[in-house]
């Protein structure tokens, strides 16, 4: 059975009173929020896969720090040839990590999604630690099956992001779609379910 492991996305913020601020202020809604890396995900890759999603800690103050512990602490129970994949914040994880440590498992792919690079972004900061180095070149040693998901219209992450990482990681297939709902606000996703079920032997 081939592993995924999936960063989800957060925020972080340069002070307390911004985020406090951001806490007293944001829409909130009693809906349940549906995305493709849930129910959708699990059933469209079926019963090959086991899906791993770590609860980041501290989703909306995230510190890098905090989310590298995290993330080690599952190592012992990660096999060789497992797929990882990181969206928006977690994609700028993944992304400086894997540029700055050997991972310790076989990686057979990975894939950041709308991942931002810096800290130019529309509407957010992007601070607690998260700030890639100049030198990315780990990241295509740890792993040499490496793709960039990113959308023209999207409002968080501007896809500009995308030719910043082909800079770093010539090597990289980068992937730019039309739309995907913004910031990959999507239900159902099957590029990706067709890139990873193409992966499996």
């Amino acid at each position: 059975m081939v592993q995924v492991l999936y960063i989800h996305g957060g925020m972080t913020f340069k002070n307390k009173v911004d985020y406090l601020k951001f806490l007293k202020t944001r829409e909130v809604s009693i809906e349940p929020r549906v995305t493709w890396s849930g129910e959708y995900f699990t059933k469209a890759l079926g019963d090959k896969f086991e899906i791993i999603r770590p609860r980041m800690p501290l989703i909306e103050d995230a510190k890098y720090k905090e989310w590298k512990i995290h993330f080690e602490r599952h190592f012992s129970q990660l096999n060789d040839n497992i797929i990882l994949i990181g969206k928006s914040l977690g994609g700028i994880f993944l992304a400086q990590y894997l540029s700055e440590n050997k991972f310790p498992k076989k990686i057979l792919a990975v894939y950041l999604i709308c991942a931002p690079f810096d800290d130019t972004l529309s509407e957010e900061d992007l601070a607690g630690g998260f700030k890639l180095k100049s030198d990315l070149s780990l990241i295509e040693k740890n792993c040499n099956n490496l793709t960039l998901l990113f959308s023209r219209d999207d409002d968080v992450v501007p896809v500009l992001h995308a030719e910043k990482f082909k800079e770093k990681l010539p090597n990289a297939k980068i992937i730019i779609y039309e739309s995907k709902n913004g910031h990959f606000d999507i239900t159902e996703f099957p590029e990706i379910i067709k890139m990873i079920k193409a992966l499996s032997p």
